[in-house]
């Protein structure tokens, strides 16, 4: 490992999430003290995606070998072009960009994991080193390549009891023992959003639809009562879980589509708060905590004191955590923890191009 510095390292972090919102970036200084790493956010944007690009993006797992290889270098050269963009806009100097992504799969369990937007295409058109890859370092050391955040959140958000993030998929953070574990709980924009798109809808604002509908109890058992929810962490989830396992347990029932949308609120809200053993603060972010419905079930069934952070955290939370993975790897420290994934060894993911 190369010695601590003080110094401030400047970074811009890249962010695309399963649910297709659009692509956030982040500007950000991280320096770490005796004591422990702190960072200042200096600017944020998000981007959302054309309806070329959302198109693009949710086809992907459908392409050829050859489409898809041509893709994720179509996809580093957008990412590219919008990053130097942004740098311009901002007249921020970063020292290393880093990005995670779209995932297109992602099944550790058979050792694979991919995510297209290739860093050699956005090292080449910024400029500027950049860190990618980040999940198949750790596939191939046997863990699941996800989540990724919880290093961050151990480091930069240690006042926290528990850090819970409502993306695409609900995802949780917590020290056991003496060791970070966390894992993927459940979908929850990924899902919500499924619904809402059938009603010509981006997403469910404030969880509005949801609150129309009526829980269907069967449904309710039999969503609680899949398998993934009985299985000890290390776990994640991904795209083709809720195609092959969650959406046929929906499409069983006949029922009006807000009863199940509201059914699945209710699963969700359980499905976290069964996770939540003990009292203390916990932070939530990402696009699930301005659902002011989904937020209330939550807090129907917890004790937890629920901490909602500036818009700034609650959005860029994750491309904060990945443009802070990208310095721990140019500065030779670990990024990923094997308690939480389930790897081998703790390890430096990610794959840097320079130029």
């Amino acid at each position: 490992m190369k010695p601590l510095s003080t110094s401030k390292i400047k970074a811009v972090g890249l962010m695309s999430g399963t649910s297709l919102d659009g692509l956030d970036l982040v500007a950000v200084e991280l320096w770490q003290t005796d004591v422990k790493w702190e960072f200042e956010i200096i600017s944020t944007k998000t981007i959302s995606y054309s309806s070329d690009w959302t198109n693009k993006l949710s086809n992907s797992p459908t392409l050829s070998g050859e489409k898809l290889i041509e893709l994720h270098t179509k996809y580093g050269r957008f990412l590219g072009k919008e990053t130097k963009r942004f740098i311009e806009e901002t007249g921020f100097q970063p020292d290393l960009v880093a990005s995670h992504g779209h995932t297109v799969f992602h099944q550790p369990d058979l050792g694979f994991t991919f995510q297209i937007g290739n860093g050699a295409d956005i090292a080449a058109i910024t400029g500027i080193t950049t860190v990618s890859d980040f999940r198949t370092g750790d596939v191939a050391l046997g863990g699941q390549g996800a989540p990724l955040v919880p290093i961050g959140d151990k480091l930069l958000f240690s006042d926290y009891k528990y850090c819970l993030n409502l993306g695409g998929f609900a995802n949780i953070s917590f020290e056991e023992n003496n060791r970070r574990i966390a894992f993927d709980i459940c979908p929850v924009n990924f899902i919500l959003n499924h619904f809402a798109e059938k009603q010509g809808l981006q997403f469910d604002k404030n969880g509005e639809l949801g609150r129309k509908g009526k829980i269907e109890t069967e449904l309710f058992e039999k969503l609680n009562q899949i398998g993934f929810y009985q299985k000890k962490a290390p776990k994640s989830l991904g795209r083709e879980w809720v195609e092959q396992v969650f959406m046929p347990v929906l499409n069983n029932f006949e029922i009006p589509e807000n009863d199940k949308l509201r059914t699945v609120y209710e699963h969700i809200a359980l499905q976290i708060t069964n996770v939540i053993t003990e009292q203390g603060k916990m932070l939530v972010t990402g696009g699930g905590a301005f659902n002011s419905f989904l937020i209330e079930r939550i807090k129907s069934y917890t004790n937890a004191e629920i901490i909602i952070p500036s818009n700034e955290i609650v959005n860029f939370k994750e491309a904060l955590i990945f443009a802070f993975l990208g310095v721990l790897k140019i500065t030779g420290q670990n990024n990923c923890l094997a308690s939480v994934t389930g790897a081998k060894h703790d390890h430096s993911s990610g794959v840097v191009f320079k130029v």
